[in-house]
């Protein structure tokens, strides 16, 4: 299992190294950031620090949220929003298995994240941090763009992580 979680990472790193910032890499990122900071702010009780950040983010954050939504439309079709779901789920998931090997260290090193977000100052450096924090993502997805078919082999191989990470 760890070395198909490892394998995915690195291909999503490879796939952001060969297409760049694309706005769907971009909102998974986004997402990933706002996510841990969600598990982070529960987890450490800091929701007022998460509220902060939402209410200044609130449509940066929107507008991630609505390419997340074309990517996975476009990816998935009538499948998009459980795709999504599933997505956001496993985020949630893998972050709050961090945080829970972390120990008491996960809010040492978590919790100055408020401070860093709290001196951005528009989308641009929102999507310029998320994309540099280690943020961890539950599986790899094609975020160049997303693909004219839903026979794309990018969501042949997320199945296939998906059905190999369930037999596990």
């Amino acid at each position: 299992m760890a070395g198909v979680v490892a394998t995915l990472l690195s291909s999503q790193a490879f796939a952001a190294g060969q297409c760049g910032m694309s706005s769907a890499r971009q909102a998974f990122d986004v997402q990933g950031l706002k996510s841990e900071l969600m598990v982070t702010a529960l987890s450490c009780n800091v929701q007022d620090r998460y509220n902060a950040f939402v209410e200044k983010f609130r449509p940066d954050l929107t507008a991630q949220e609505v390419a997340l939504n074309s990517y996975f439309r476009t990816t998935y079709g009538r499948g998009a929003q459980t795709a999504h779901d599933d997505y956001i789920t496993q985020l949630a998931n893998a972050q709050s298995e961090r945080g829970l090997k972390a120990g008491v260290a996960f809010c040492q090193q978590r919790v100055s994240m408020f401070d860093e977000v709290a001196v951005l100052e528009n989308a641009t450096d929102l999507g310029g941090y998320a994309e540099a924090k280690d943020i961890v993502q539950p599986a790899s997805y094609e975020t160049c763009a997303a693909p004219s078919s839903l026979n794309h082999p990018a969501r042949v191989r997320h199945i296939r992580a998906v059905r190999s990470s369930h037999k596990g």
